[in-house]
């Protein structure tokens, strides 16, 4: 027997335990940028992805605190409309989860864990050195469905990578080509993460001719 829920009956976080546990791997943001002072805030987000490339298009679910107030992140992306998403691999998952700590907001992450920080060169918000990959994003627009989080959409407008994770004769990523030579860590459900060990290529096929046809 199948089960068939009824999302809109449920509580929120009923919804989000039961939504984000299905839709996984998800991939992680973690995203940098700069408070009102220039202190270097760091946060991951696991709703995010890229949505096309034509403007290239980044999407960041931001959620708020419990009592509706903006955490850093989004307040900062609010003022200066620009934010650094850093991909992390699984070495940095440790580091990656401490800037999820709630410090204050004059408190740098990446200070506080030791994190270095390079410049980047299309935006203000600096990158974290040891990230294998970091997006230069300026907010386009952000949507608000309600109270509890952010929808915002960003142009990408830069990338830095480390040297080696772009072959730039064939423009090909290689992943296991750098650092601790794995793919980008992926977030399943509640404080799990995953590496990608097992993949495999699968060619789109061509649609199969019927009989008598000619193409």
């Amino acid at each position: 027997m199948t089960l068939s829920l009824d999302l809109n009956a449920m509580e929120p976080q009923l919804r989000y335990k039961l939504l984000t546990a299905v839709v996984i791997p998800r991939p992680v943001a973690w995203v940098t940028t700069l408070g009102p002072t220039g202190v270097v805030n760091a946060a991951p987000y696991s709703f995010f992805n890229l949505f096309g490339q034509d403007p290239a298009i980044v999407v960041l679910g931001l959620e708020h605190r419990p009592d509706g107030s903006p955490k850093d992140t989004t307040a900062n992306i609010r003022r200066t409309g620009e934010f650094v998403v850093n991909i992390a691999t699984p070495a940095l998952t440790e580091s990656m989860v401490g800037t999820a700590a709630a410090y204050a907001s004059d408190v740098s992450e990446p200070e506080a864990l030791g994190l270095a920080t390079a410049p980047s060169a299309h935006v203000a918000p600096p990158r974290l050195a040891d990230a294998p990959a970091a997006i230069e994003c300026r907010r386009l627009t952000t949507l608000q469905f309600s109270p509890e989080r952010d929808i915002v959409i960003g142009q990408a407008v830069g990338l830095a990578t480390a040297d080696g994770l772009i072959d730039t004769d064939a423009w090909r990523v290689r992943w296991d080509a750098v650092g601790d030579g794995d793919y980008p860590v992926a977030r399943l459900f509640a404080d799990r993460y995953a590496r990608l060990d097992e993949i495999a290529p699968m060619a789109i096929p061509a649609v199969p001719k019927t009989k008598g046809e000619t193409r």
